[in-house]
């Protein structure tokens, strides 16, 4: 039997992204939308052809009676950065299994307070999963990486560069969170976190970073607080690396660089370059799909089905992502000042 799941946001990623993975899913069976306005709510449920129920605030069936609904078990919390952990609380206090968009929370303090709560408060809450989605771990090309890297040894150095050109016209900036952010960071949070998880997923499970430094700075007036930044980082095994990433710049990218003891192996878009010191390189292009979302809700609604927590999507794991992020920005405002990291392993929270 598929779980009921109600969408909870009306903006371009749940209508591009989470609808159409929801409808997709085996395990999931969407019976809700919720939008601030009962006119976005529409807009999210224009290409639905099932018979689905519309909440909103302007409407006389809001949020809070999505929470009464025995028939929904699940929501999927799809709403601008500073505006969700009232949602994610209020859900799972009404026994509704989560899964929220990344970041965990809009800053490290409110990631670990919430997560604290959802530890202590399982039992009295039935025990639901609160899970935070990040599509880049199920990009397929960088799982096709991280598997090369295990092949070439110990890894001795990495390099991530992300940059792209943000104008003023494009979809996502046309968003009024993000023209106007009040989360930190602007889209180097937005979009970080992203990174910072590839970065993590390439390094695999026994490397996690343990200091940081970071310089920032703002380009381009349409991107604060900050669009640029460039930071390095060590690690638990005393190997260091760089993390450079901007919004407002014409230098190209995206590149994560594995160095290792036998060769390199690099992840750029779909394409992954393998370099062997005792061998050619090889590039092999890995198709992704799409955005890696539909893979991450189908693995949500597959752990619910088998009444399991999904490892890949934890709180923790998030927490982790964003603290890098969070340390980075710090680092700038304060001219490069070293930051130590106190969430990269399991249980640090």
């Amino acid at each position: 039997m598929a779980i009921g799941v109600a969408l909870i946001g009306g903006g371009i990623w749940a209508k591009e992204e989470h609808l159409p993975a929801i409808l997709a899913s085996k395990d999931l069976e969407l019976k809700a939308i919720y939008s601030r306005s009962i006119k976005s709510a529409k807009d999210v449920a224009e290409e639905v052809t099932e018979k689905i129920d519309l909440y909103s605030e302007d409407t006389s069936q809001g949020y809070e009676d999505i929470l009464k609904r025995d028939d929904i078990q699940a929501l999927i919390v799809s709403l601008p950065i500073a505006n969700q952990v009232p949602f994610i609380r209020s859900a799972l206090s009404a026994g509704k299994h989560v899964l929220s968009e990344k970041p965990a929370a809009e800053n490290v303090a409110d990631a670990v307070d919430l997560i604290k709560w959802y530890h202590e408060k399982k039992t009295v809450n039935k025990n639901v999963t609160w899970g935070v989605a990040e599509n880049f771990r199920y990009l397929e090309s960088f799982k096709y990486a991280r598997q090369q890297i295990e092949k070439l040894g110990k890894i001795i150095g990495f390099r991530v560069r992300v940059y792209s050109n943000i104008k003023e016209d494009w979809k996502f900036f046309q968003t009024s969170w993000r023209k106007n952010p009040t989360h930190q960071g602007g889209f180097l949070l937005d979009g970080g976190v992203h990174y910072t998880a590839g970065l993590r997923g390439l390094l695999g499970p026994d490397v996690h970073f343990t200091r940081l430094a970071a310089f920032t700075t703002l380009l381009k007036e349409h991107l604060p607080p900050v669009d640029t930044m460039d930071a390095i980082l060590k690690t638990n095994t005393g190997i260091q690396g760089t993390f450079q990433t901007s919004g407002a710049t014409t230098l190209t990218g995206p590149e994560w660089t594995i160095a290792c003891e036998k060769g390199t192996v690099t992840v750029a878009k779909s394409e992954v370059t393998v370099r062997p010191l005792d061998g050619e390189e090889v590039t092999k292009t890995i198709t992704d799909e799409r955005t890696g979302v539909p893979p991450e809700i189908r693995a949500w609604g597959e752990a619910l089905a088998a009444g399991k927590q999904n490892p890949e999507q934890t709180p923790e794991e998030a927490l982790a992502d964003l603290e890098l992020i969070e340390l980075m920005l710090r680092s700038g405002e304060q001219e490069g000042q070293p930051q130590i990291c106190q969430h990269q392993t399991t249980g640090q929270y």
